[in-house]
C-alpha cells in the first residue's frame, strides 16, 4: 500500500494546497532538452508534412511551443488517424515513437489516411521527466470540458477548431518503475488517499476503451508488437496494473469517464500503448520500435477490412 507518509511533501491525511504544490514545483529541474530532442526532429520533416503550432505553455511560451504534424494531401473522404505522444512527458518512447512513425512510416499511409501527429503534448513534463504538469495536474486525466490541464485543453481546442474527424487514435505511453517509486506516492500525498501498489508489468500491453473495446483491432496491434518485443504477462491474479485481462496483453478503462487522451476524438478504434522501458529485455531502440509497430499494426488491420474505411468513418 502507498500512502502520503512515503512522500516528503505534505501532511498525511491532508490534501495539498498551493503551498505544497509550490514546494513540489520548486523541486523540479530541467533534465533534457525539448528543443533538441523533439523540436529539431520535427523541423526536419517540414517538407513532407505540414507543421502547425497550436499553442504554447504559459509557464514558458518560447521554450514550450506545442506542435501538430499533418499529412499534406488532406481529403475529406479519407478516414482520420491521430497519434499522440508525451501526454505524460516522462514516457520517452511515446514521444520518440510518434516522431519515428513520422520519419519512417507516415508517408506510406498518407494516401489512405488523413494523419495528425502530436508528438509531445506535455513538453514541460518531457524536459523535467514528469507525469504531471507544473500545477501538479495529470494531463491524462484531464481530457474533459473545462480541463484543468492547459496541455489537454490546447489539444482539445486544436482538434475541435479544425473539425477533425478520426477513425483511429493511438496514444503512446509507457509504464515505468517510477510509477511506484515516485508518481503514485506523489499522488497519494497530493490527494491524501491510500493507493494500492501494483506489480509493474514486464513487457508491452494495451489499454482499450471499455465502451468500444475493438477486440480484433487490439489483437492485431499485439501481434505486430510481439515481433519487436515481449508482451507483458498478467500477475498471479490475472490482472495488469490491477485491471482484469481482457485478452493477451490487453486491459480496458472507460476512456471518456476517466478523462483519458484516447477518448478525445470519439474515434471507433482507439488504444493506449504501454511500453516497459525498465525491462532487462528492452532498450531505447526496442521501446521506440515497439511504439511504431503498434501504430502500423493497427493501421494494417484497418486497411485489411475495407468496411472500416469510408467517408465519415
Amino acid at each position: 500500500m502507498i500512502d502520503a507518509q512515503t512522500y516528503p511533501i505534505g501532511t498525511p491525511g491532508k490534501k495539498w494546497g498551493e503551498d505544497e504544490k509550490t514546494a513540489w514545483l520548486a523541486e523540479q529541474t530541467i533534465r533534457r532538452s525539448y528543443a533538441e530532442e523533439v523540436v529539431a526532429q520535427i523541423d526536419t520533416i517540414r517538407g513532407a508534412f505540414e507543421v502547425e503550432q497550436y499553442g504554447a505553455l504559459s509557464c514558458a511560451p518560447n521554450q514550450y511551443p506545442l506542435f501538430a504534424v499533418k499529412s499534406r494531401h488532406w481529403e475529406d473522404e479519407k478516414p482520420g488517424l491521430l497519434v499522440t505522444g508525451g501526454v505524460h512527458g516522462y514516457e520517452t518512447s511515446g514521444v520518440q515513437g510518434a516522431i519515428r512513425f513520422l520519419l519512417t512510416k507516415a508517408e506510406a499511409y498518407a494516401g489512405q489516411f488523413n494523419i495528425v501527429v502530436a508528438p509531445c503534448v506535455s513538453p514541460w513534463g518531457y524536459e523535467t521527466i514528469n507525469r504531471w504538469n507544473p500545477l501538479a495536474v495529470d494531463p491524462n486525466r484531464s481530457f474533459t470540458s473545462a480541463s484543468p490541464s492547459e496541455e489537454a485543453a490546447a489539444l482539445i481546442q486544436y482538434l475541435d477548431s479544425n473539425s477533425m474527424g478520426f477513425l483511429a487514435h493511438f496514444d503512446l505511453h509507457e509504464t515505468t518503475d517510477t510509477d511506484n517509486s515516485e508518481f503514485r506516492p506523489a499522488l497519494a500525498a497530493r490527494d491524501a488517499v491510500v493507493q494500492d501498489n501494483w506489480n509493474i508489468p514486464d513487457g508491452f500491453y494495451l489499454v482499450g476503451d471499455l465502451e468500444k473495446p475493438a477486440a480484433d483491432f487490439q489483437t492485431a496491434i499485439i501481434g505486430s508488437v510481439e515481433k519487436t518485443t515481449h508482451i507483458a504477462p498478467p500477475d498471479e491474479d490475472g490482472r495488469i496494473i490491477g485491471e482484469t485481462l481482457e485478452q493477451w496483453g490487453v486491459i480496458s478503462y472507460p476512456a471518456k469517464a476517466s478523462g483519458l487522451c484516447m477518448g478525445v476524438t470519439g474515434g471507433r478504434f482507439v488504444t493506449t500503448t504501454e511500453m516497459y522501458p525498465d525491462s532487462p529485455q528492452a532498450s531505447d531502440e526496442i521501446c521506440i520500435a515497439a511504439q511504431v509497430a503498434a501504430v502500423t499494426g493497427g493501421l494494417e488491420y484497418l486497411l485489411s477490412r475495407p468496411e472500416h474505411i469510408g467517408r465519415n468513418h
